[in-house]
């Protein structure tokens, strides 16, 4: 191998020699192809230049003989180390004895084997060996490298190369520990190895460059080892010899203290000769690869250069290598940055090296705190625990900031992210305990040690002010605090017992948080699973956490068995700490109340519920009643029967009560008492709450609701809430007959009542949506989605024929109630009272709970739309609304539209078209006939029409029929009304044609000439002549029909169009291996372009015309400059003329329309002639419209829309020219001027520019060449 020459940089070590690790990157090579091995000395065995591998080979059998052609002894270690079958360390021992054997012969089986494990299959020969530099050996392997595959063993899937990347990983390690006392130190087989992986390390092949980082990162690594191991020899030495030269004249070796000294000497050697190879390898490999453009690359480094602090921190744990990481947490690629992120968690779990590491948190700390935010949740959670052990090792380096940058992530929706910031926070606020605590007896109650903790978690989720959901904190902090949020009884005693002297008392709002806390608890341990919104769904138990839910929930019963009544009994005042009480015994095991002899308990918290149905009147606290009744009263337990009695009383009382009084309150007339009116209404809230979960038919409730109903209907002044319970729990009768119905084994009397309550419920509700009060008709409109939806034709689904009679299909006019509802009430806008300074808060929560409310209702009616119970043709009335309320309901109308195409294209289609249709009748409406096209309101109609188009997706053929049906209903729209003042006017809604334009690009090329064909249809002679600006409608859209080539006006066979076209795309971009489809292949005969387009049906459309013979004679050729010119300068009319003068005329035609448009050219033609100022305006004018279409074709016509745009080229570790070019192609990664963090001097990652409606929807155009110039490149 040939020696590089010397540096003028010197290593420097910490030890008492001259010499130490240098890590600085600016020394005299600026490539740092050229790094030194050896000493600065000649050694023996050194080659120089010009002496590379003298000798080898020599003999018979060496190198470049028999067996080595045959590809058996360099494939044999590529083979052994691929499967992982063998001992490591015996593997390297055999070749450790070959290479004592013959050590040419072994290296280059060592240098192949890292050539194979390249993926290249390419082998180096003896002859190579001895007679080529290693560029030039590199350069020959990267000729026979498989560029047909991209990949490589490091990167090849399944399990043959699962182990792969450790059993090289391995081999690379247990060489060197074999090697480490005699081989390493003959200055060849480290020189050669460490020369040919720096070469391949800076080769412009990704496999080539990938393998060898990995393997010189792990040579560095198993060299840093032995030079730990040497310098703790050196220090064992040095201390010997210390010791031996401290004694006494008379009792001192002298022989002893010549071999500590001749040991000390060789051992400073060897450590000499180490310190070199690291450092060749740290500056011709580490410095540069650790910018490389490939994130797999820079992590492999970040990675070990954390390994390396960790393990010799004398020598590497220092600014000079720390600065790496700290400049790659900047990474844009998370797996690089998540490799910084875990390597300073191995240097901050060790306090020891926390003075080290001083000057490294003060500047980085920042960072890693804002990485606690990363878009990568794996790296937010690493930095999290990484700041976590910073909090270990010292409570002063994060601020007050800090912390609270971290507190609040114990609400994330990500889980691990949440768990990682609540060991934050224990680590925080809960680790610290009095050492009294520790010496004191255990206790009990509110006197325990954890009673000040859980107050502790009470004021920190208090002081969330953002936050108010304590499943989410007790969730986070469930891992690292589950002795402090089980302690039931100390929390049952904060609450009942009485401070202690000096004790203070816990607030009213201290009260309700610790009651919410300790109910999430108790869910928590009970159903074992993350609340709402984290985690993917339940997972499977094991038995050990199985057995802790069962013990769980035994000590919870037993505990609050006991103290609900009481707990009850106190806060029965309070409706917010009642519901949250009431819900415990849905997570009790019911079975204890039996076993553990504690019925009376049970009487005592019926008791409670009793008192607390007939004192509240709240809906949540009523609901939180019913559900506790319905949890206790489960019939595989023996206490149903108990429970069942108490709740069949409380019932009989309330319902006699309200009939009672709804008699009474009916028989006043207009003018009801308030007193009765309330009355009235908690009784009825009541009844409501508990029939949502207990079926009270045998009450007949709906007679006496429907009584209400109709006397409100008739005297039109029954208060709100009355009405609205009353609609509600009528809705209750409805469901719970239907459930009874369904089972089967009801009458058929029963069924033809609920028929007729049903029927008659749903007119009730009709007359409601007229009502004035605007809750009642929400009420009602909510209910009669709800009923119709399900007494649709669904209901005989799934094998319930029987149910048939229950049909009901709404009339025309409850269709009409209904949408007008809609359009009424949900597509309004807001009021926005921006003068409110107190209440601002507070308002902006009711907008934001009135937007829910409308959200609701709309989607109520959409599912109505969508299950086919309204006419589809109605939804164009929704459609229409997708950009004016995008923000508010633009998810809802999208998904709509999507379902309802799913269902019938075609319709769904027509529906859009139609919504476009009555904008466009509204705009006339409102700006006249005259209007300008440039006004905000044509344009808004346009842009729809644009998001409408992006809705249909890349796949032509599935919307072949619907895009044609659209483009044909558009076309008789645009003709239907004729001018008023005459044939020479446009028609009245001809600039529809405009925004029909907008769904041209989603036209298959043979229906392009149909649909063409069929705009002719409605096209008198005079329109074909019209140039006027009011006709533009009518040229633009025909242009869009004639924009993809192959028309029936631009000849097929002339090859004008197609060779136009195909200029046009290599414009506008490179090809992207895009799939094409069957209809855009080109034929090579235009015999069999024809016979394929006489086969080819089109949908709606008439069948496309029959071409005449001129097939049979040859167009003539375009020079490349007039074709360019044709494609780009010419205008459409002299587009047309320059291809009939190039194509021979039919000799007959089959419909008047080719002759009309033959002479509607020749007209034209005549018309440019003599106004030649006119023609130059237009040709200006057609220019800039063939320029903007040719935006178009690259934005639309190719497929780059909104969903699903081009990629975006993230170019990480891009040149100071700002070039992207081939890996395999031409990059030298070694001159390029990267600095970390990023610099203004290299081109970010390309965004979309935001946008109102769809944040997704246009791209910046001035980085759009960017990806065209550097897209296909990087791909390769």
């Amino acid at each position: 191998m040939i020696a590089a020459p010397e540096l003028q940089t010197e290593f420097h070590y910490t030890q008492d020699t001259d010499t130490r690790f240098s890590s600085d990157t600016d020394f005299d090579d600026p490539d740092g192809r050229n790094v030194i091995v050896g000493k600065g000395k000649a050694k023996k065995g050194k080659k120089g230049p010009g002496e590379k591998g003298k000798g080898v080979g020599k003999g018979p059998g060496r190198m470049n003989g028999h067996h080595q052609e045959n590809g058996m002894e360099n494939v044999m270690l590529f083979e052994v180390v691929r499967l992982g079958k063998s001992a490591m360390q015996s593997v390297v021992d055999d070749w450790i004895e070959s290479y004592k054997h013959d050590r040419d012969v072994a290296l280059l089986d060592l240098i192949n084997f890292f050539i194979q494990c390249s993926g290249c299959k390419g082998v180096v020969t003896g002859e190579m060996f001895r007679n080529m530099q290693n560029s030039e050996i590199i350069r020959k392997m990267t000729e026979e490298f498989d560029e047909d595959s991209g990949d490589y063993p490091l990167t090849m899937a399944g399990p043959q190369w699962k182990k792969f990347k450790s059993s090289f990983c391995e081999f690379i390690g247990v060489l060197v520990r074999q090697c480490q006392y005699s081989i390493i130190y003959d200055e060849y087989m480290m020189d050669t190895v460490i020369s040919l992986l720096t070469g391949l390390s800076d080769s412009q092949v990704r496999a080539f460059r990938h393998t060898s980082t990995l393997a010189a990162m792990k040579l560095m690594t198993a060299l840093v080892n032995v030079a730990l191991n040497l310098s703790i020899n050196m220090d064992n030495t040095q201390r010997q010899y210390g010791a031996e030269r401290n004694k006494m004249i008379g009792k001192r070796a002298n022989d002893r203290l010549e071999l500590l000294l001749q040991k000390r000497k060789e051992l400073q050697e060897n450590q000499d000769e180490i310190e070199n190879m690291m450092n060749a390898i740290f500056k011709g490999v580490f410095v540069h690869r650790y910018r490389d453009a490939i994130a797999e690359i820079r992590a492999i480094c970040i990675e070990e250069i954390g390994v390396w602090m960790k393990m010799y921190s004398d020598a590497f744990l220092n600014d000079s290598y720390l600065k790496y990481v700290g400049w790659t947490m900047h990474d844009k690629q998370g797996e690089v940055r998540l490799k910084c992120l875990t390597a300073l968690q191995g240097l901050y779990y060790n306090r020891e090296l926390n003075a080290k590491l001083e000057l490294f948190t003060s500047r980085f700390k920042d960072r890693i705190v804002s990485m606690t935010l990363d878009k990568e949740y794996d790296v937010a959670v690493q930095a999290i625990k990484l700041l976590t052990l910073v909090l270990h090792s010292s409570d002063e380096v994060l601020t007050a900031e800090d912390c609270e940058s971290v507190y609040h992530l114990v609400y994330s929706a990500h889980r691990p992210v949440a768990v990682a910031a609540g060991e934050f926070l224990f680590k925080k606020l809960f680790s610290h305990r009095d050492p009294e605590d520790d010496s004191m007896p255990k206790r009990r109650g509110r006197q325990s040690v954890n009673a000040n903790l859980i107050k502790t978690t009470v004021f920190f989720f208090l002081e969330s002010e953002l936050h108010e959901h304590a499943a989410y904190l007790v969730d986070s902090m469930w891992d690292c605090a589950t002795e402090i949020l089980k302690d039931w009884e100390c929390m049952i005693s904060l609450l009942l017992d009485e401070p202690l002297p000096g004790e203070e008392a816990l607030t009213d709002r201290q009260e309700t948080a610790l009651i919410e806390i300790m109910l999430c608890t108790i869910r928590q341990a009970a159903e074992c699973h993350p609340p709402v919104g984290r985690g993917t769904g339940k997972r499977v138990l094991t038995a050990k956490e199985k057995k802790t839910q069962l013990d769980d929930r035994t000590r919870m019963t037993e505990l609050f068995a006991i103290a609900l009544p009481a707990l009850l009994a106190k806060y029965s005042v309070d409706a917010e700490k009642v519901t949250n009480l009431l819900q415990l015994p849905q997570f009790f095991d019911l079975e204890i109340y039996t076993t553990g002899r504690l019925e009376k308990h049970l009487d005592a918290l019926l008791r409670q519920i009793r008192e607390i149905v007939e004192k509240h009147t709240d809906t949540d606290v009523l609901e939180a009643c019913s559900k506790t009744y319905h949890a206790l009263c489960n019939e595989e337990f023996t206490i149903f029967n108990r429970v069942d009695i108490a709740r069949s009383q409380l019932l009989d009382e309330q319902v006699d009560k309200f009939n009672r009084l709804l008699e009474d309150f009916l028989q006043e007339g207009e003018d009801p008492d308030e007193d009765d009116a309330y009355q009235v209404l908690s009784t009825l809230k009541r009844i409501t709450a508990f029939h949502n979960a207990h079926d009270l038919s045998k009450w007949d409730l709906f007679t006496s609701n429907y009584k209400l109903l109709n006397t409100g209907i008739e005297n039109g002044d029954m208060p709100e809430q009355i009405v609205i319970h009353a609609l509600q729990c009528t809705h209750y009768v409805i469901l719970w007959s239907l459930a009874k119905v369904s089972e089967g084994t009801s009458k058929k009397e029963d069924m033809l009542t609920l028929r007729k309550q049903m029927r008659a419920f749903c007119l009730m509700c009709q007359r409601y949506l007229t009502s004035v009060n605007t809750a009642i008709k929400e009420q009602a409109f909510t209910i009669l989605c709800d009923l119709l939806l399900i007494f649709s034709h669904q209901i005989i689904s799934g094998g319930r024929e029987a149910l048939e009679p229950l049909i009901y299909n709404p009339e025309a006019s409850l269709q009409s109630e209904l949408l007008n509802f809609i359009l009424d009430h949900v597509f309004i806008d807001q009021d926005e009272d921006n003068n409110s300074t107190d209440g601002q808060q507070d308002d902006e929560a009711g907008k934001i709970e009135a937007l829910h409310k409308r959200r609701n209702l709309l989607a109520a009616y959409c599912k109505l739309i969508i299950y086919n119970v309204v006419e589809m043709n109605t939804g164009a009335d929704i459609f229409k609304q997708y950009m004016r309320y995008y923000n508010d309901y633009g998810d809802i109308i999208k998904e709509t539209m999507s379902k309802t195409r799913q269902i019938d294209k075609i319709q769904c289609a027509k529906t859009l078209i139609l919504s476009l249709q009555q904008l466009f009748n509204e705009m006339l409406s409102d700006l006249g006939p005259s209007f300008d096209r440039s006004s905000s309101a044509f344009c808004g109609i346009k842009e729809l029409a644009r998001r409408f188009s992006l809705t249909f997706g890349l796949d032509q053929l599935k919307t072949r029929e619907a895009i044609a049906m659209l483009h044909k209903d558009g076309i008789e729209f645009a003709f239907k009304e004729p001018n008023p003042q005459g044939e020479g006017h446009p028609p009245v809604n001809l600039a529809f044609l405009d925004i029909l334009s907008e769904f041209s690009s989603k036209l298959m090329r043979q229906d392009k000439r149909t649909v063409h064909m069929y705009l002719e249809r409605f096209m008198t002679f005079q329109m074909a002549l019209q140039r006027e600006d009011c006709w533009l409608p009518l040229i633009s859209y025909r242009n869009s029909l004639q924009a993809g080539g192959d028309d029936d006006t631009m000849s097929v066979v002339s090859g004008i169009s197609s060779r136009g076209s195909s200029v046009r795309s290599k414009k506008a971009k490179p090809a992207t291996g895009k799939r094409k489809l069957p209809e855009e292949e080109s034929s090579s005969s235009s015999e069999v372009w024809m016979n394929r387009e006489q086969s080819m049906q089109t949908p709606v459309m008439m069948p496309s015309p029959h071409l005449t013979s001129t097939v049979m004679r040859e167009p003539k050729r375009l020079r490349p400059e007039e074709s360019y010119m044709g494609v780009y300068t010419m205008t459409p009319d002299q587009q047309q003329q320059h291809a009939h003068s190039q194509t021979p005329q039919p000799q007959h035609h089959q419909t008047p329309i080719d002759y009309n448009t033959q002479v509607t050219w020749m007209l034209a033609q005549r018309q440019q002639q003599e106004e030649v100022a006119r023609q130059q305006q237009e040709r200006a004018m057609n220019y800039a419209k063939l320029r903007s279409n040719l935006q178009h074709a690259i934005r639309r016509g190719t497929g780059l829309m909104e969903d699903d745009e081009e990629p975006i080229v993230e170019d990480v570790m891009m040149s100071s020219e700002g070039r992207i070019e081939d890996l395999n192609e031409g990059m030298d990664f070694d001159t390029m001027d990267i600095d970390l963090p990023p610099s203004k001097n290299r081109r970010e990652r390309s965004e979309l520019k935001p946008d109102f409606f769809d944040p997704a929807s246009i791209m910046d155009e001035s980085v759009r060449s960017t990806h065209f110039l550097g897209y296909d490149a990087f791909q390769r």
